[in-house]
């Protein structure tokens, strides 16, 4: 049943609301503007602050449902941190997309919602102060990334959860890797940019 518990994870990360709500709002095909990423904060920028919001909070339902759902399709201890790691896989490679999606931050942060409450507040700290500061989504995504992993194991989260949310910082961290070369050339837009 762990098996079906991560497949079904997968799946529901891989729902692409973010494409799925900018052609509603404006009819644009992200992978042809901005940064090209299928994700909230693309859709901010073509679509407006509604769409960004919108979608941000659909990709964290759609993480937190990934690992409810693990927890009623297997006992083990481990199937949530499994199934919320191939949640956020799922909405960053998206089966639908041809491997094409986001970058997973807000996907994580349902993940961890459920899986490490105690860790969320700091990470959305780090990243709304990051963001503040430099005016760069992709630092704060980034800083907040960095941050959960060991304030899941502070605040005494399972060691399947920490080894999770190491993974996915790790994973978010390479998915972002094309911002940070652009936001160390000044070719980074910044928050309030539109395309």
């Amino acid at each position: 049943m762990i098996v079906l518990a991560i497949v079904t994870a997968y799946l529901i990360g891989s729902i692409p609301f973010a494409l799925l709500l900018a052609r509603r709002w404006g009819g644009h095909d992200l992978h042809r503007i901005g940064s090209g990423n299928i994700g909230a904060a693309n859709v901010l920028r073509a679509s407006g602050v509604r769409a960004g919001v919108i979608v941000a909070m659909l990709d964290i339902a759609k993480g937190s449902a990934g690992v409810l759902v693990a927890g009623r399709l297997s006992g083990a201890d481990h199937a949530g941190a499994l199934a919320g790691f191939a949640a956020i896989v799922g909405h960053i490679y998206p089966v639908w997309l041809r491997f094409r999606g986001g970058k997973g931050v807000a996907t994580a942060c349902g993940v961890f919602t459920v899986l490490a409450p105690m860790a969320i507040p700091p990470a959305a700290v780090a990243f709304f102060a990051a963001t503040w500061l430099t005016r760069y989504i992709s630092v704060g995504s980034v800083a907040a990334s960095l941050v959960l992993p060991p304030v899941a194991w502070l605040t005494g989260s399972a060691l399947p959860v920490v080894v999770s949310a190491c993974a996915a910082a790790v994973l978010i961290v390479f998915r972002h890797r094309s911002n940070l070369m652009r936001v160390r050339f000044g070719t980074e837009r910044r928050v309030g940019a539109r395309v």
